[in-house]
């Protein structure tokens, strides 16, 4: 079964990161640049033990103890039956009572509130989940690869970074960009998952079936180490005052949102907090008369997400302790997961990054926009969107200096910049989240998930270009 399922699934990421690194030998050989390469691989190796995977300890340990609140005290299952219809078309694979369920909406829900710092961990706790349901661990599943092209395409209210970097550049209306980013990822993120329902069913990406066990599990190992974090028993009813403690809270911190939004630029610590995100101190803040309803609008979207992260941080605890949830034991054996997962996702990390590094110090990249600049041309594609449409999926630290060496060298209120602000808000680094997620579980065939989510972003891409021509050409 093994030597046919190897057969069918064609390793991709294989051929990608063998691509890559040869063809970064052959480049950085041809043009002299073999210093760079290696540089390169060094560089990134580093970077993705020390600056990322380390890092990722911490905050995994945080969600993670947070998730397994929300999965004690029941708050986790009633999310998912609240979006059953949604989430059955897109995973009929999954359960719906299935714990992943609850993981991936949480993850969504993060993402489209620009919380990067939250939508990873709950994403890694979302594909472990996902690993229970696989029978063929090493294989990405069906929903694997759906869940991975909604990330990789997660529709976006917010770019905060694109913004932050027009203002900088004084941009005359740094949120111009803040409708194109969100009609561009709605057109990525119906590409993506059209793409993905449409190839799991190519014969190349098909995997056989495989008998459960007795227990109804396909992969017994993997639900053993998650039995442990899955609710054993219905937790304790409300008490009778818990309804009205509960609605206190909302009450209160709808109050506070309505506030934060209403009150004037400056009045008070945390709108400036919330100004100090978007606009950098040192820029004038814009001017809110002339432009008074897409201003609000923007300060409301960023005041919920600045908000959002305490407030999960005070009701998960509260709401399990109020369901006879012993919130402090708990949080500590879900936080024990965040060290592992983080150990378990270096040696991809690392895979994927020396082979960006290196490709992007032979100068891979030059090469692929010389080549084709002429054909995109007379398409009405800006060629110096090139270099960060290329790098875009690889690495999103070079996309932000690649983006803001066009805001400085065309100017902030130029067309091809809002095409770009638009662009970097409405693509992901999809090789970076592929190695992330699928090596938190040791995922080796991707099957169908790198392609449907590069065809995400060249939508993306598109939709960015045609939807800012329209608005703004």
């Amino acid at each position: 079964m093994r030597i046919v399922e190897t057969l069918l699934l064609p390793p991709m990421l294989n051929y990608l990161w063998l691509s890559l690194v040869t063809l970064a030998a052959i480049i950085g050989a041809a043009t002299g640049r073999m210093r760079e390469v290696t540089e390169g691989a060094f560089q990134m190796a580093d970077t993705a033990v020390m600056k990322i995977a380390l890092p990722l300890v911490g905050v995994m340990a945080l969600w993670l103890g947070l998730m397994r609140l929300a999965e004690r005290s029941g708050l986790v299952q009633q999310l998912a039956r609240a979006l059953r219809p949604v989430m059955r078309r897109l995973f009929p694979e999954v359960p719906v009572e299935h714990p992943a369920m609850g993981s991936m909406v949480m993850n969504m829900a993060a993402n489209m509130l620009g919380l990067a710092n939250a939508a990873t961990p709950l994403g890694l706790r979302a594909m472990r989940d996902l690993e229970t349901l696989n029978p063929h661990p090493g294989t990405a599943t069906n929903a694997m690869c759906t869940f991975l092209a909604i990330n990789t395409s997660s529709i976006q209210l917010l770019p905060t970074t694109a913004i932050a970097i027009l203002a900088a550049q004084h941009s005359k209306d740094p949120t111009a960009i803040v409708g194109t980013a969100f009609l561009a990822t709605v057109c990525s993120t119906v590409a993506g998952i059209a793409a993905v329902k449409w190839m799991q069913n190519w014969r190349s990406f098909r995997v056989g079936p495989v008998a459960a066990d007795a227990t109804g599990t396909s992969n017994p190992a993997a639900a053993a180490a998650t039995t442990e974090s899955v609710l054993p028993v219905e937790p304790s009813p409300l008490p009778a005052w818990g309804p009205a403690a509960l609605g206190l809270l909302l009450t209160a911190f709808i109050a506070l949102l309505v506030w934060m939004v209403l009150a004037p630029a400056g009045y008070h610590s945390a709108t400036a907090a919330l100004h100090s995100r978007i606009f950098p101190a040192h820029v004038p803040l814009p001017p809110w008369e002339n432009t008074a309803t897409q201003h609000l609008a923007l300060r409301a979207i960023g005041t919920l997400s600045l908000l959002a992260v305490p407030f999960l941080l005070v009701f998960f605890p509260i709401y399990a302790s109020l369901r006879g949830v012993k919130v402090y034991e708990e949080f500590v054996e879900g936080a024990k997961e965040g060290f592992q997962v983080a150990i378990r996702v270096i040696p991809f990390l690392v895979a994927i990054l020396v082979a960006i590094g290196m490709f992007r110090g032979a100068g891979g990249i030059e090469a692929m926009k010389s080549a084709l600049a002429p054909l995109l041309t007379p398409l009405g594609f800006p060629p110096d969107l090139l270099p960060m449409v290329l790098v875009r999926p690889l690495s999103g630290s070079a996309t932000t200096a690649l983006f803001a060496e066009i805001v400085q060298r065309l100017g902030p209120d130029s067309l091809t910049t809002r095409m770009a602000g638009t662009i970097f808000g409405s693509t992901e680094t999809t090789f970076y989240v592929i190695a992330v997620y699928f090596g938190s579980i040791a995922v080796r065939r991707a099957r169908h998930a790198v392609a449907a989510g590069l065809i995400a972003d060249l939508v993306g891409v598109i939709a960015s270009v045609i939807i800012c021509q329209l608005m703004f050409g």
